[in-house]
């Protein structure tokens, strides 16, 4: 039987949260603090970090935190540190960084102790900073705890402030044209509380960038457009992959990880990828290979929409709905199953 955290906590417990965040949050610096910020090819800048906490399915309490390091600017990842560990805390809007949190800083310190010349110079998390509604999401807070500078990467507007994911918003997404175009997300205070980036020249969804903490927007949009190999940062998006991996080989296959309940969009690959690069789910069949061997070139074309809705669905429908769509496609072919 699945086991599911506790539901909403008290209100007293609500308010101390509150508290909590309304005193870390006098601490947050969102200015460039350190010499390589102020770069324009951010020289001096050697590791970057990323951090993520997966689920496994059906059960909200056991989740795998992760903490990625990668050089830069060649993005390779030099340190790695996964580990399960019980959630206590519900997820409430607002207050991911309760939940979460505590178990990335513990990943932080052992990584001080253990291999301090590792430590990442700047951490990207999958989440907002000051983009928040009160002004101090989980990229805030773990940055302030770690006294590391910290970029909150969120794949979907959160909409406060005034912000609406409206048809106005949809039309400057649109006019977005090249990788590292951007647009400014002001609030109705008047405050500009992050920037809308295309990741990379064939995104077609923008990623939602706010300061954490020690760091401008500025420097931390370039920096997180020059670490975007796809759409997603490559620490956040390498620290989901191993998260995940490491769940399916600590609990086999029944344990592989789904989306989140509580944060359900949560996109377990890019949905576009750089020509000439490949981006299919671990342990997926090459789709570009079904077509070459087919020799069905027609059918091309097909694919990439086809790659979408798959790398949208969970894992335990993948592996028929990938067969099925081949049948189909290959109109009176042979639909030759994953091997």
């Amino acid at each position: 039987m699945a086991r599911k955290a506790a539901g909403r906590p008290p209100e007293e417990t609500l308010s101390l949260w509150k508290r909590e965040q309304a005193l870390l949050k006098t601490l947050v610096v969102d200015r460039d603090t350190e010499a390589w910020q102020r770069d324009p090819a951010f020289s001096g800048l050697q590791r970057v970090g990323g951090v993520d906490v997966s689920f496994v399915k059906g059960d909200s309490v056991s989740a795998c935190a992760s903490l990625v390091v990668l050089s830069y600017p060649e993005l390779e990842v030099m340190y790695e540190d996964c580990r399960m560990v019980s959630l206590t805390a519900p997820y409430v809007s607002g207050f991911l960084a309760f939940r979460e949190v505590p178990f990335l800083v513990d990943a932080v310190q052992q990584l001080r102790e253990k291999e301090p010349r590792l430590m990442p110079q700047v951490l990207f998390v999958d989440g907002n900073g000051v983009l928040h509604h009160r002004g101090f999401g989980v990229a805030c807070h773990l940055g302030v705890v770690t006294d590391l500078p910290c970029i909150g990467v969120a794949k979907k507007l959160l909409q406060v402030d005034g912000l609406e994911n409206n048809a106005l918003h949809k039309e400057k997404i649109r006019l977005l044209k090249a990788g590292g175009d951007s647009f400014p997300l002001m609030g109705g205070s008047g405050t500009v509380l992050g920037m809308a980036l295309k990741s990379h020249d064939h995104s077609t969804k923008p990623l939602y960038v706010s300061v954490g903490h020690k760091m401008s927007l500025e420097a931390a949009v370039r920096l997180t457009h020059g670490c975007c190999k796809f759409r997603i940062p490559e620490p956040v998006r390498q620290a989901d992959i191993r998260s995940r991996d490491y769940i399916r080989r600590t609990l086999g296959v029944q344990g592989a990880p789904a989306l989140r309940p509580e944060r359900s969009k949560k996109a377990q690959r890019p949905k576009a990828c750089p020509q000439g690069a490949s981006e299919e789910p671990a342990g997926s069949p090459s789709l570009r290979a079904f077509s070459a061997k087919d020799g069905n070139e027609p059918h091309q074309k097909k694919w990439p929409k086809l790659q979408q809705r798959i790398w949208g669905r969970e894992k335990e429908a993948l592996w028929e709905d990938l067969v099925t769509k081949c049948n189909s496609i290959h109109q009176g072919g042979a639909g030759h199953p994953p091997q």
